[in-house]
C-alpha cells in the first residue's frame, strides 16, 4: 500500500511559491497486513512514521497530530468512505494552506482503494482554515 506524504519543492509555481495541492503528494509504499486494510493504512499514514531517508529526500509531514486519532472509517455500497477522526484540540485547523496538504494526504491514501470512489469526513468541521 502507499501512504501519501507531501514534497514541497514537487509543488511550486514559477517563481517557487508553494501551492499547497495535490501536485506535491509523494506515495510512500509500505507493508499492511490487515483483515482492514483501509483503516490500517489511513491509521499508519496518521502515524507520520517516514524514514530517515525519506525526511533527506525532501518528504514532510505534520502528522501525527497530538490528539487527532482515527474514530472509524465506513464503506459505503456507493463506494463512500466516511473517515471519522477525533480532534479535541482543533489540530485539523490552520492555514488553508497546510489543511489542504493534511486533508489531500489522507484522501489520496483512501482514494487509492478501488472500492473508494470518495472521501468525506467527520465532524464537518476538520480541516478548516
Amino acid at each position: 500500500m502507499n501512504l501519501f506524504y507531501y514534497d514541497p519543492s514537487r509543488d511550486q509555481d514559477s517563481e517557487g511559491n508553494i501551492l499547497c495541492t495535490e501536485r506535491g503528494l509523494v506515495p510512500v509504499s509500505r507493508e499492511i497486513a490487515s483483515k482492514t486494510p483501509i483503516q490500517a493504512t489511513i491509521e499508519l499514514l496518521l502515524s507520520g512514521n517516514l524514514t530517515a531517508e525519506e525526511r533527506a529526500s525532501g518528504i514532510t509531514t505534520e502528522y501525527p497530530l497530538p490528539g487527532v486519532s482515527l474514530s472509524s472509517v465506513a464503506l459505503t455500497e456507493e463506494g463512500v468512505l466516511r473517515i471519522a477522526l477525533t480532534d479535541p484540540e482543533h489540530r485539523t485547523g490552520g492555514g488553508s494552506c497546510r489543511v489542504a496538504v493534511l486533508w489531500s494526504q489522507i484522501r489520496a491514501t483512501a482514494l487509492q482503494f478501488p472500492e473508494v470512489k470518495e472521501v468525506t469526513f467527520q465532524p464537518e468541521d476538520l480541516f478548516q482554515p
